[in-house]
């Protein structure tokens, strides 16, 4: 069965395509070192990570090194993976991971640990490290939970601690080197530690005390008791990727995501992402403009996304945003940013974002009450929020969405009942606001991690977080106010793996196999398989949750993530005497104890204003001027395996890139004006699609054929181009049958006479199943003609698909048909 076979057997079949916009493949070129990209979860959150595509482009940049990737595949592939006894393979050239010299897994979330573990065992290499042969790939890990890796660290080789754009060529240099002298993997793992930012596990024995703590951390390699953290001094002039990845299918952000600085000097104390991340590196409005202009050309999305860890505190956002708006408005491109902090929101900046997203304004207070806000630093007050709120609902939100926090240390009820009485003022801060005020609350529970002033606080259990989102539940709904909270049992299970030890690597091989996976998802979460797996590994899991010694040997104590635990302690205490500790970025130095002032270091960038800046093609709104192309498409190879909507979004993205002078919709939502045929069954390859493109200004169809080809990815390719007569149709309107070529199988069955038998009735029922119904349909009145070619069966139909009209003269169900390899070979037009 080939790969594309496969695929019609599994939902959503392009995640696993490859063959996307801006991906590359060096499988013909001479590669010294493939290594694989490995997300472990499923391919739409994947994509929707920026840090991939970063070191995607820094690797295939490199001479002789090729970088793939591969992502977590959904259950039911997973599944046909086993049945088929297929190794889980790469995206870009279908190698095997196993066949890879590195495999780099980004741990971005503790309940994915599972999935790392399935990913390798689908790729049919041992899980445990000292399993491993000296062939075996390098199993590399980082991202945020490489901070502490210890639950996983009898499975990995190493880890890179810290930002990955530097410090991963040398690691990828040091295997090229050693792969070329011979050496043993040890001798290569030796070679690894002396790399500034890489963890080798096997380099530390631990020790534990009687009581299940820990008693020592002993380093077994001289002069590696520490691995720091690795520091990209300056985003200014660090690699960032121009060419984005445009899938096929809708993923969480489909868009030019362009990170406009890295770190964050809040201080906010639970925060882990604040400390692990300093100091504050920003880009200067130039290169972000510029980036951003050519990501937008490369890819042709319609909207940009301005991510940091605080946006609103970039030191440009205003003149940024005002000038990125102007500049793409009559492109119909929007500029939008997903965090926002009440503290850096001023009335200009609102009245920028309104003009781009009024859906639905967030806003993240974390707590209710001003004790608990000055606890964790948060440093906004009521008033400030309110005044937000109000400034929101005026300018025209609807939706103002509240992100707080139960559990922190010392909270009490009265706290909680803080959260439900400001969330009901912020109700009341929009009322006599046209269209009404509504507000959503969302709160999840606080789980202490690793490098943060709480890292020794205790965690609540299931039983009282299940008792405090009562409390909050029924508060918030006698207040007409919408509650949203995460499982107890998942927030449970977070917080054993956040600060776990190497012991919890013995409840991950447990839980695997009872088939623990996408432990994240509520669908497939099933939390008896974990206590299951506790109870097998010997382990209590609410004894991670407890409070900490701190004079405590912490399991990741030997990772230094450029802050000393000193400064930690000092900001725990600071927090129980409710002490506020300013942000640096404005102030004086809190003396974190992250810089070095001469390469480590706040980059910050000055005020100043985008450069003006020529803005693109429009349509004129008065012009009734209208200039039609009719394009003929062919589906090939992977192609029929996108699906029509995803055929659609690919297509007019492809008119984007190709700078086509394209008409658009009137209306709050304008869509280009493109017209195509039905939709055609998935795993149908096609050479008679029609395409209909309404320009406002004439260009050759051979031109915008050009223009097309060059744009659109491997499979589709525009095959004839002309201008159309003035009256002619649309292009569904304009066919009046399809021709279908159908492989013929082996059945047994005398098709000639069933084919005459078909003709000669005037109805052939059938059972269709939709949206989980039965429907009973006719066959026959879609059908022209039917017969026997070469051994195929072809069909010229009116409308309608071909497959279920071949399941019956198979005798088969239409899934099986759709393995066949059918084809439409033609469309008859009317005349």
């Amino acid at each position: 069965m080939s790969d594309f076979q496969r695929l019609t057997e599994v939902s959503r079949p392009s995640r696993y395509l490859g063959g996307e916009l801006g991906s590359r493949s060096k499988g013909s070129e001479r590669v010294d070192l493939r290594m694989v990209l490995a997300f472990p979860d499923v391919y739409e959150i994947g994509m929707s990570y920026l840090g991939f595509p970063i070191l995607y482009r820094i690797l295939n940049d490199l001479d002789g090194v090729a970088a793939e990737r591969v992502y977590a595949p959904w259950p039911d592939m997973a599944e046909l993976l086993k049945r088929d006894g297929a190794p889980l393979s790469s995206l870009e050239t279908g190698t095997p991971l196993a066949d890879f010299d590195i495999i780099g897994f980004t741990l971005q979330y503790e309940l994915s640990y599972t999935n790392v573990l399935g990913m390798l065992q689908l790729a049919g290499l041992p899980l445990r490290r000292e399993d491993r042969g000296e062939d075996a790939p390098l199993i590399l890990v980082g991202g945020p939970c490489a901070f502490n890796p210890e639950p996983l660290a009898d499975f990995f080789d190493c880890a890179l601690i810290g930002d990955g754009e530097e410090a991963l060529v040398e690691l990828v240099e040091v295997v090229r080197a050693a792969r070329k002298d011979g050496l043993s993997r040890s001798e290569l793992l030796n070679r690894l530690a002396g790399i500034e930012g890489i963890y080798v596990p096997s380099f530390f024995d631990i020790d534990y005390c009687e009581d299940g703590r820990l008693a020592e951390i002993k380093p077994l390699k001289k002069g590696y008791a520490k691995v720091r953290r690795r520091f990209l001094a300056d985003l200014e002039t660090a690699p960032f990727p121009t060419a984005p990845l445009v899938p096929f299918m809708q993923t969480v952000h489909n868009r030019v995501a362009m990170e406009i600085a890295r770190g964050c000097t809040r201080g906010c104390r639970f925060c882990q992402a604040g400390y692990i991340y300093r100091p504050v590196r920003e880009r200067s409005p130039e290169k972000i403009a510029e980036l951003v202009d050519t990501a937008l050309s490369n890819s042709g999305y319609e909207e940009i996304s301005l991510l940091s860890l605080s946006t609103g505190d970039y030191s440009c956002i205003e003149p940024l945003l005002k000038g990125l708006m102007a500049k793409y408005a009559k492109e119909r491109v929007a500029v939008s940013f997903p965090s926002l902090r009440v503290g850096s929101l001023t009335e200009g900046l609102m009245e920028e974002i309104k003009k781009v997203r009024k859906t639905g304004f967030t806003l993240a207070p974390e707590a209710g009450s001003e004790r608990m806000r000055r606890l964790i630093n948060k440093g906004i007050t009521e008033e400030d929020l309110l005044e937000t709120t109000t400034n929101a609902f005026t300018l025209g939100w609807r939706v103002i969405k509240l992100y707080f926090m139960m559990g922190l240390p010392t909270e009490t009820d009265e706290d909680l009942q803080a959260i439900i009485d400001l969330a009901a003022r912020v109700k009341r801060s929009g009322k006599g606001t046209e269209g009404g005020a509504d507000v959503n609350v969302a709160v999840s529970t606080f789980v202490p991690k690793p490098h943060t002033p709480f890292q020794w606080e205790p965690q609540i259990g299931i039983e009282e977080i299940l008792r405090m989102q009562g409390l909050l539940k029924g508060g918030l709904r006698a207040k007409k106010l919408k509650f949203k909270y995460h499982e107890a049992s998942l927030s449970f299970l977070e917080g054993v793996f956040a600060r776990g030890d190497r012991r919890l690597g013995r409840v991950l091989e447990a839980a695997l196999a009872a088939g623990c996976r996408f432990d994240g998802w509520r669908e497939h979460f099933d939390f008896s398989k974990w206590q299951q797996a506790f109870i097998d590994a010997e382990i209590e899991p609410a004894w991670y949750l407890r409070e900490r010694d701190e004079d405590e040997v912490l399991p990741w104590d030997h990772i230094d993530c450029g802050l000393p635990k000193s400064f930690f302690i000092q900001e725990r205490q600071k927090s129980l005497e409710l002490a506020g500790t300013p942000d640096c970025r404005d102030g004086d130095c809190s003396a974190c104890g992250v810089c070095d002032f001469e390469l480590v270091k706040m980059r910050l960038q000055p005020p100043q204003e985008l450069p003006p800046v020529s803005t693109g093609q429009q349509a004129p709104v008065d012009n009734d001027l209208r200039f039609r192309v009719r394009l003929k498409l062919a589906k090939r190879g992977r192609a029929k395996m996108v699906a029509h909507l995803e055929y659609l979004t690919m297509f007019q993205r492809a008119v984007r890139r190709a700078k086509l002078p394209i008409r658009f919709s009137q209306g709050f939502h304008p869509t280009p004006k493109v017209s195509y045929l039905e939709a055609l069954p998935m795993g149908v390859e096609s050479e008679a699609e029609l395409v209909d493109l309404e320009l406002f200004e004439p260009l050759a169809a051979d031109e915008v054929a050009r223009r097309l080809n060059l744009q659109l990815p491997e499979g589709f390719t525009i095959i004839a181009a002309e201008t159309p007569a003035a009256g002619v149709p649309s292009p569904s309107a304009s066919v009046s049958a399809s021709i279908y070529r159908v492989p013929l199988p082996e059945t047994g069955i005398d098709l000639e006479q069933k084919i005459a038998d078909f003709l000669a009735s005037e109805r052939i029922e059938a059972v269709q199943i939709k949206k989980g119904r039965e429907k009973k349909v006719d066959l026959r009145g879609d059908v022209a003609a039917l017969e026997l070619v070469e051994n195929e069966l072809e069909l010229k139909l009116v409308k309608g698909s071909p497959l279920r009209v071949a399941a019956y003269l198979f005798a088969l169900d239409v899934e099986a048909v759709r393995q066949l390899g059918v084809r439409k070979t033609a469309i008859l037009l009317k005349a």
